[in-house]
């Protein structure tokens, strides 16, 4: 399956969540079998060299997952708070209005490890950004930042290039 046909399974809903934006859909993807494999299929293409993906909460601990099983390499998941049962480091960020926070298992990346972050959207990188910050706190280093769609115009890659990190993407819209 091409790009092209893969990007057919990406849906466009207008004015959600909100009036004025335009949503993309990614559950039409992953509810075909053939799409999600051969979505999967082209990050992994994409994913460089790795020791260890990290899924990014939540969407990202589908396709993590999915290219965990397919690269047989490891999963470690990021968290909103509080989800998590053993120890964990966080990390704090700026949201546009207020601060959110991410969690990992503390013992879940060895030193020098080489993580893949992988989630579904890069927007404004916000969420992203704090991820390659907890991995490094971690000990880790972040090889590459996957992503099954950007939308352009936002500061999503700029923001992960600001901190070294190269953003790939399946597909880009504008946002």
């Amino acid at each position: 399956m091409t790009l092209d046909e893969l990007g057919g399974f990406v849906r466009a809903v207008p004015d959600f969540p909100k009036p004025g934006i335009l949503f993309r859909d990614l559950t039409p993807l992953l509810a075909d079998g053939a799409a999600f494999r051969a979505a999967t299929r082209a990050l992994a293409d994409r994913a460089g060299d790795f020791d260890l993906i990290a899924g990014i909460e939540a969407r990202g601990f589908l396709f993590g997952a999915a290219l965990a099983q397919l690269t047989g390499k490891g999963l470690v998941i990021v968290r909103k708070p509080g989800k998590l049962p053993g120890a964990t480091i966080a990390h704090d960020y700026a949201l546009e209005y207020g601060t959110d926070r991410l969690e990992l298992h503390a013992d879940a990346v060895t030193a020098g490890a080489r993580v893949l972050m992988v989630d579904d959207v890069l927007a404004t990188g916000g969420t992203a950004e704090a991820a390659v910050t907890l991995v490094r706190k971690a000990g880790g280093a972040v090889a590459r930042a996957l992503f099954v769609l950007e939308l352009e115009g936002l500061p999503g890659a700029a923001r992960l290039q600001a901190l070294g990190v190269e953003a790939v993407s399946l597909f880009r819209y504008p946002a």
